[in-house]
């Protein structure tokens, strides 16, 4: 009898799938905790949730942990079916790694919408990154966050209607070929579902003489190397390099060794600084 190896049963599981029923569950709960907050007193609205509406703890917990199996899953089914993007086009691969990068802009502007000292304080921190980028830096945070002068408003629209409708549009020709069924992914379904029962999304009180905050957890590794380079070069250049080498990295693509290289690379020091701010 062979022994069946740990990877091949990873890649046996319906990583992508199991993905896009996530993302389902983060939309539809997205929507239900949406329609109770209050962009204009974040930290008070998102604690009203847990503490006044009917069951508002647990959608937002349902949303919280659904958005971050999400893209967790999402990373891992591209690695696994990274040998078959060599069939895609130059146009469908750029398409399909865009939504990484929106993925993680609607997870990070969740955050800032909590309005606890973990998003006031990732909000603060994104402005005055997008602020360095010369000639364009003013106009970007005037679209993108505004929080000093406009405060949630913008994110919170940002995050309820265009990177939703963004991240769909992206991901509509990837959706149309491969679909999934409920009862198909019951397992994962459920599993959803139940978690945030046992465990509430977090949100955190107001803390009075706390100098050091840690942002959410792939926010990390930027804060810390925040601390040693300049906001352009750490919070711009650094992961603008990273996105381009995934652009690169289509599988047997002449570019694509040098681009995984520099993806792993960048990905082990990446590690290292959210090590180091984690135990801080």
């Amino acid at each position: 009898m062979k022994n069946i190896r740990p990877l091949s049963l990873l890649k046996n599981v319906k990583w992508g799938g199991w993905a896009l029923i996530c993302l389902y569950v983060s939309l539809f709960s997205g929507i239900l905790v949406g329609i109770q907050y209050e962009h204009t007193t974040p930290y008070y609205s998102t604690a009203s949730i847990d503490l006044i509406v009917p069951f508002g703890s647990y959608f937002r917990s349902l949303h919280f942990y659904s958005s971050q199996v999400f893209l967790l899953f999402a990373f891992i089914h591209l690695v696994f079916v990274y040998g078959e993007t060599e069939k895609y086009t130059r146009g469908n691969w750029i398409q399909l790694i865009s939504t990484l990068p929106i993925a993680l802009l609607l997870l990070f502007t969740g955050y800032i919408l909590r309005g606890d000292s973990t998003g006031s304080s990732a909000g603060i921190i994104a402005e005055n990154i997008v602020l360095a980028i010369p000639l364009i830096g003013t106009g970007l945070n005037d679209l993108l966050f505004s929080i000093t002068e406009s405060g949630m408003r913008k994110v919170y629209l940002h995050h309820v209607i265009s990177l939703d409708l963004l991240l769909l549009i992206l991901l509509w020709s990837h959706l149309r070929k491969h679909r999934v069924f409920l009862k198909d992914n019951l397992f994962i379904l459920s599993t959803a579902f139940c978690l945030p029962i046992l465990i509430l999304a977090p949100m955190e009180p107001e803390q009075l003489g706390v100098t050091y905050i840690s942002g959410p957890w792939f926010f990390l590794g930027l804060q810390e190397t925040l601390r040693y380079f300049s906001p352009l070069l750490a919070g711009v250049i650094a992961p603008s390099c990273f996105l381009m080498a995934i652009y690169l990295a289509q599988a047997k693509t002449p570019r694509n060794r040098f681009a995984l290289s520099f993806i792993a690379i960048w990905l082990v020091f990446y590690a290292i600084f959210s090590l180091v701010a984690y135990f801080r």
